[in-house]
């Protein structure tokens, strides 16, 4: 570590809270923004939830709108995902370890550090408005603490404190930009053997997965052209997928759009609409009316390919394990050729055998990390090995479904080497397909590698890091 620690009598003074329990009192309520995006924080810590999901009802609940549901975005998921990198600045200003502080507290620091080091709310702003948090939730004594506290994360820029805390960037380049761009240093070195570098191209990768992304929509094929939905929502047309538009990060809610509460149009990241349609562009001799989602919930993909083959004539059947997610899959695929079906993808108890099989296989996530705040903090490694045990049985599963001839796309949102080529190398091995060359059913998209399998990136294309292997029965 290249630390460069404050001498000791730096540390605030009278900033050690007190022992005994903080006196209690109600929530402000001239802040709402600030509360919901606490409110955020406190949820996915306490109940493992997802930011993304929590949010919007807190929004609801405490009424804020506009540009204070903005701010409220903004410091609830951009806290959540520089954890890491808050907790390091937090703990070199603190005196007291932070599994010793209050947990609320904690997260009110983050939400406070988040806005001195990462937005242009002026630090005595952010001071004050975090030590009103503080004080309406714990009391006048944390109150104290947290101003001592953020006063010393104030004295340096968020450079400087790279700078002071971070690992040496001459001995540990990964580490150094893994703690730069606040993320786990287990899943910088997993993006670093992918993409073969530790230097400017993984800081560039890991710099997009830190960034606020863009909206993604897709237009569901029969109902509404890309262009049509890119008039309607002021987007842009997506520059590969022929029915993806994109909207500016912070745009709004895109739930709340006319398109998508009418079902005409869905929130989908353009990687996960590339890797549908390449399984739909391969050939095929002989029928091809008969497809299958094996993975379906909570439904995007299954929306796209239902659109499809519903087009066509044919009909899609949607496996789905959890009667919730099936019921997300049966709303997404309203007024489609789509059966849904409640089972084990790994033996869904499916007659007969289909011509087009898709595998979005349960995965890390590692690949969809800027979608998802708080993910890379709750994913471990050892998380890694059940999940790739699983994905093979599921493909391996998909292959005893396709017809001779047939084709099966396996799609993960990771670029984790034991998720993508790992599996497939394996599966390839014991059943002997055909791996085929995946990335001419990408058209026009570039930087696409060596093949046969392709794998998208948030710095080069612009969508989640979606991985697609497809392969001949």
């Amino acid at each position: 570590m290249n630390r460069k620690r404050p001498g000791a009598n730096s540390r605030p003074k009278n900033s050690r809270p007190p022992n005994r329990r903080a006196e209690r009192a109600k929530p402000p309520t001239d802040d709402p923004a600030r509360t919901a995006a606490l409110e955020t924080l406190r949820a996915v810590r306490e109940r493992d939830a997802y930011a993304n999901l929590v949010l919007p009802g807190l929004l609801r609940q405490y009424r804020v709108s506009g540009r204070d549901a903005g701010l409220a975005t903004e410091l609830a998921y951009g806290s959540a995902r520089a954890r890491g990198l808050l907790d390091a600045v937090i703990a070199e200003c603190s005196d007291r370890a932070l599994d010793e502080v209050d947990p609320l507290l904690l997260d009110a620091l983050r939400l406070g550090t988040y806005q001195m080091l990462r937005t242009r709310i002026p630090g005595h702003a952010a001071v004050a408005s975090t030590v009103d948090l503080v004080r309406g939730n714990r009391g006048s004594r944390l109150a104290g603490f947290a101003n001592a506290v953020l006063r010393r994360v104030g004295e340096r820029t968020e450079s400087e404190w790279v700078e002071l805390l971070a690992p040496d960037v001459e001995s540990d380049p990964v580490g150094h930009t893994a703690f730069r761009n606040a993320h786990p240093r287990w899943i910088a070195q997993a993006f670093a053997e992918v993409l073969d570098d530790t230097g400017a191209e993984l800081d560039a990768a890991l710099a997009a997965d830190d960034a606020r992304p863009a909206v993604h929509l897709t237009a569901r094929p029969g109902e509404i052209s890309a262009d049509e939905l890119a008039a309607i929502t002021g987007g842009d047309p997506a520059p590969y997928s022929p029915y993806g538009v994109h909207l500016e990060a912070g745009a709004g809610d895109p739930g709340e759009l006319e398109p998508v509460q009418e079902g005409f149009a869905a929130v989908q990241d353009e990687g996960s609409q590339l890797a549908t349609l390449a399984l739909t562009g391969v050939e095929l001799d002989g029928r091809d009316t008969r497809w299958l989602d094996l993975c379906a919930g909570p439904g995007g993909k299954a929306n796209l390919l239902g659109a499809l083959v519903t087009l066509d004539g044919g009909a899609l059947d949607a496996v789905e394990q959890a009667e919730h997610r099936a019921e997300l899959v049966r709303s997404a695929t309203r007024g489609l050729s789509v059966n849904v079906r409640v089972a084990d993808g790994r033996a869904p108890g499916l007659s007969g055998t289909y011509d087009r099989v898709l595998v979005d296989a349960p995965c890390t996530g590692l690949g969809a990390l800027r979608r998802r705040p708080e993910a890379r903090w709750r994913r471990q490694p050892e998380d890694v090995a059940d999940l790739v045990r699983l994905q093979r049985e599921l493909l391996s599963s998909a292959v005893r479904l396709t017809r001779s001839g047939g084709v099966v796309a396996y799609v993960v949102c990771s670029p984790h080497p034991a998720e993508t080529s790992g599996v497939v190398s394996e599966v390839v091995a014991e059943t002997g397909v055909r791996q085929l060359d995946a990335r001419p059913f990408f058209p026009e998209v570039p930087s696409l590698g060596d093949g046969p399998s392709v794998q998208l990136w948030p710095h080069r294309h612009g969508t989640d890091a979606m991985f697609c292997a497809l392969l001949r029965v």
